[in-house]
């Protein structure tokens, strides 16, 4: 009777115990989803760059941390750079968990080949994908041949490796290629939802975040949103090829302003300003790093070494070169620094030109420029008037051999005669006054 009890008692305990844990368990939050996992959003919009590209390869560090069940990329981009968007793509291509695209409303250009590179690819009504030509970087000039046939290459292979027809992904790229029913020849293939969708470039059309969940049948996992932060943004925007450009001119503009007037003043913080920023936003972007502002520091340090020597010689050479290096390492590419510190340094000298007739008008420049002329006619002369002295008569003291000195009213006088030697004591007359030069004639 005593174990009958004693194990009753047990399994009295057993049940308790199990009810609590079971209770607890629906208490903890996030305790269901869990179980389904937790799937990472990841914003794609605006420009693909070099400082977005941070952002994703912080972001998909943070996933694979936390053991992410799927990865969605959410399209919202006019594109890029391809080069960002190659790199992109094989960092997602190391991510162990799926990689979806959902492109909501815009995925073109670079934001094309990332979305087709993807496991699956979806698309909002509404919502566009394609036109992915190559244009010179801060143009609207197309690519060479040579990158846009990479580019297509690249494209192509995309849609292969997801079993899509590489022909309508090339047609993205290239106006020239013709889709029949599809495309015509001169312009660049965009898809509509509906389109990609029948061409079997899209999985399906959903209409939300949570309508995707369950195509991917990953409706109940968590669900947790990356964006860029505002400093992510700062960077990718001051990295662009004509923000860059302007930025780099204003330094060289203020530069000159300091140059032009007294001391250190506004001029001179706002031309270190502005350097500060187009360093520093290429350096954290990810495009530059320490190399390139040490060259910017050590080529300010050799022209202000020259500025103390007299001429223009090795460290001032060394200075600018240094400096030019540093700005072409710092940028998105070698093209994109030498156009932009072209481009900034006429800008610079042009504004430069005519703040200096502006300074020199208003009469800031003043001080330093000497503008007073000494005219005869205000009473100022070069050298000692001696047109008293014509006509004069006096004695030679030396020989005049043509030039010597005559005494006349008991002052001396350096002269010339006419041509004639004149010997010691004898008379002589003034015939000519120029300046300080005096002309006399023997008696």
């Amino acid at each position: 009777m005593g174990g009958v009890l004693s194990m009753n008692l047990k399994d009295r305990l057993l049940f308790t115990v199990c009810l609590f844990l079971s209770f607890l368990t629906l208490l903890l939050p996030g305790a269901s989803s869990a179980a389904e996992g937790v799937v990472f959003t990841i914003s794609v919009e605006d420009e693909i760059g070099p400082g977005w590209f941070t952002f994703l390869e912080r972001s998909l560090e943070e996933a694979e941390q936390r053991g992410a069940a799927a990865i969605i990329l959410h399209f919202d981009t006019p594109g890029g750079y391809i080069d960002t968007a190659m790199k992109a793509r094989k960092a997602l291509d190391k991510i162990p968990c799926p990689v979806y695209a959902y492109v909501n409303p815009h995925a073109l250009s670079a934001g094309a080949y990332l979305a087709l590179s993807a496991d699956k690819l979806f698309m909002a009504p509404g919502a566009t994908m394609g036109a992915a030509e190559v244009r010179v970087l801060g143009s609207t000039l197309p690519a060479d041949e040579k990158i846009l046939s990479t580019w297509e290459g690249e494209m192509r292979a995309m849609a292969e490796r997801r079993g899509r027809d590489p022909e309508v992904a090339a047609a993205m790229v290239r106006q020239e290629i013709v889709l029949e029913d599809i495309k015509g020849k001169g312009k660049l293939l965009t898809l509509t939802a509906g389109e990609a969708e029948g061409l079997g470039y899209s999985e399906g059309t959903a209409r939300t975040e949570a309508e995707l969940l369950k195509f991917i049948d990953l409706e109940n996992a968590h669900v947790s949103s990356l964006a860029p932060s505002a400093w992510d943004r700062l960077s990718g925007w001051l990295i662009n090829p004509l923000v860059a450009t302007g930025i780099l001119a204003l330094a060289f503009i203020f530069l000159v302003m300091e140059v032009l007037t007294a001391g250190f003043g506004l001029a001179g913080l706002m031309s270190i300003l502005c350097f500060g920023l187009y360093f520093g936003g290429h350096f954290f972007a990810g495009v530059s790093g320490w190399p390139a502002i040490f060259l910017f520091i050590l080529g300010i340090i050799l022209l202000l070494v020259e500025a103390f020597i007299p001429g223009f010689g090795v460290f001032g050479i060394g200075g600018l070169v240094a400096i030019t290096i540093s700005i072409v390492l710092s940028s998105v590419s070698a093209v994109a620094g030498l156009r932009a510190l072209l481009y900034s340094l006429l800008l610079a000298i042009v504004v430069g030109y005519f703040a200096f007739k502006f300074f020199q008008r208003k009469g800031i420049l003043r001080r330093f420029i000497h503008r007073d002329a000494s005219t005869k006619e205000q009473g100022f002369t070069s050298s000692r008037d001696l047109s008293f002295l014509m006509g004069k008569r006096g004695l030679a003291v030396t020989p005049l051999r043509p030039a010597g000195i005559v005494e006349m009213e008991g002052s001396r006088y350096n002269v010339v005669s006419e041509g004639a030697f004149v010997f010691t004591g004898e008379s002589v007359e003034v015939i000519k006054v120029e300046g300080n030069r005096v002309v006399v004639r023997s008696i």
